[in-house]
């Protein structure tokens, strides 16, 4: 298999060796390996696949804990897992994020969760269990962890200090003059440029994989949808399809269509809004306005055919909870044909208009290499020339659709409105060929009695970019490990270097080309 020569010829470029090499669930290469070969391992695959950290992650076994870390192999159509063991009375492996930065939240993630150093990480500050609340030595994650019955913090955060004649700090947050979830953005500015951003997130972190754990799948189903609001199908889509696999469900090609149809209409509401925000951040409200009346349409929509307007209660293991009925099939189509209209109008706006050009053109700009040292994925990074979309790199459900990525390179904010200008279009056509190539069978749903043990990785393209849902079922059909990555966790890092050598006014429309999630970020 091609799989496995690719494995042998990096094993002799790079003198690395394995214990164990498994397939397991279709796609997915588990590689066990010695501590010692770890970083070598992972470099490796880095290099030659090549991928960014796609997740990075500690699961307790016994006396043990066992660290996965996952690549991505767009052209061989497998994703790779290096995996290591390691004692619990000397948790610590060797840091990958000196070489792949990519690793670096995660590793820090690691530390304060289940309390293994990653040795030689130049940063090891917390992410979400901020220093000044969270006592040291509890680790939530660990399965003999008790919640501390008083809250006392054990230090400060230590921010970026940068230093030097005309020099100034600008703080801004946690708390922001609007209905939006709390960071803070600490900008280091030089008369107006500014040339240090460090964002802080973490504050309302909920603890969600912790209370996955111990919980049926169909429970928790319900915690997936909550994980991250505007994006609740899309997460609820990947928890399924990790179930699916572990159960080994095929899914009815019928529930499968729909389950297309509707992440695409969760694409669109989404890029049209951030379309309209890009537009009134540079006080350009016409076009805002407009860009509102279309997605308040495309949720009215969602809400007459599954009766919530976020596309909550759709999906369930197995398949879907809500068909499509001919008069709903007309209701889609004359709906998408005013949201078109509309659509042609809003964009025409923009992009004739030489002022608001001037405002995104060059804005924000974020360069590949750094976009690739970061991870940064979704529209985000496909702006900025990362060549990767789960709907074409995977294409599952997608397969026999004709889906066109878009690619760009320039990597500013009108970069990044284009592309969600693509990717709105391109949900349009979707939709609509979805609807003639529905299957009649009515068959949407196969639900098992019980789910067996093991592990599976259930992945989505979202609108903001991959959402993976990595989950290990015990002999007792429950969750025992829930792994979560949203693609908000990654792209902040992108956003404060694309503000660099921008002014702090800048900054709302920077922030709004990429949209990021609070809650996706603080699982």
């Amino acid at each position: 298999m091609a799989y496995k020569q690719f494995l042998n010829e990096i094993q002799s470029k790079y003198s690395l060796a394995s214990d164990r090499i498994e397939e397991l669930n279709g796609n997915e290469i588990y590689i066990h390996v010695k501590p010692d070969d770890f970083f070598n391992y992972c470099f490796a695959l880095h290099e030659e696949l090549p991928s960014t950290v796609m997740a990075l992650f500690a699961k307790e076994e016994g006396s043990i804990f066992r660290i996965y870390c996952s690549f991505i192999g767009i052209k061989l159509k497998k994703w790779f897992w290096v995996t290591i063991d390691i004692a619990k009375d000397h948790p610590h492996f060797n840091s990958i994020a000196k070489k792949i930065y990519s690793a670096n939240l995660f590793e820090r993630e690691i530390r304060e969760m289940f309390g293994i150093e990653s040795i030689g990480n130049p940063d090891i500050r917390r992410l979400h269990l901020h220093e000044e609340v969270w006592p040291s030595g509890a680790y939530p994650l660990r399965k003999d962890f008790i919640a501390p019955k008083t809250i006392k913090g054990s230090g400060e955060y230590e921010f970026t200090k940068v230093e030097g004649e005309g020099i100034f700090e600008v703080p801004v947050g946690p708390v922001h003059a609007g209905i939006i979830g709390p960071g803070h953005f600490r900008f280091s500015v030089a008369g107006e440029p500014i040339i240090n951003l460090e964002i802080r997130l973490g504050f309302t972190h909920r603890g969600i994989e912790k209370l996955m754990e111990n919980k049926l799948p169909a429970e928790a189903l319900l915690l997936a949808e909550c994980t991250a609001g505007d994006a609740a199908f899309s997460h609820s889509l990947a928890f399924c399809q990790a179930i699916e696999r572990i159960c080994k469900i095929s899914v009815p090609d019928r529930s499968e269509k729909i389950r297309a149809l509707f992440l695409e209409l969760e694409r669109m509401y989404n890029h049209v809004a951030d379309i309209g925000g890009i537009a009134l951040d540079v006080g350009f409200s016409q076009p805002a306005a407009l860009a509102s009346i279309i997605k308040e349409s495309i949720q009215q929509l969602n809400d007459k055919l599954t009766g919530n307007r976020f596309l909550k209660g759709v999906n369930c293991i197995g398949g879907i909870n809500k068909d499509i009925n001919f008069d709903q099939e007309k209701i889609i189509i004359d709906t998408l044909a005013l949201v078109r209209h509309d659509f042609e109008t809003l964009k025409k706006m923009l992009l004739s208009s030489v002022s608001f050009l001037d405002r995104v053109d060059t804005t924000g700009v974020l360069k590949k290499k750094t976009a690739e040292d970061f991870g940064v994925l979704g529209p985000a990074g496909r702006a900025s020339g990362i060549d990767q979309d789960l709907r074409a790199d995977f294409p599952g459900i997608y397969a026999d659709l004709a889906f066109k990525k878009l690619i760009l390179g320039s990597g500013d904010v009108l970069a990044r409105l284009n592309i969600r200008i693509h990717e709105f279009e391109q949900a349009d056509n979707l939709i609509c060929e979805i609807l003639t190539k529905l299957p009649i069978n009515k068959k949407l749903t196969f639900i098992p009695e019980k789910c067996p043990a093991g592990f599976a990785l259930g992945y989505v393209e979202s609108w903001r970019g991959s959402v993976l849902y990595w989950i290990n079922i015990n002999h007792d059909g429950k969750i025992d490990r829930c792994k979560i990555v949203d693609p908000s966790f990654r792209n902040w890092q992108g956003l404060a270097y694309a503000v660099y050598e921008n002014i702090i006014p800048d900054f709302p429309v920077c922030n709004k080309s990429f949209n990021l999630s609070y809650a996706g970020n603080d699982l």
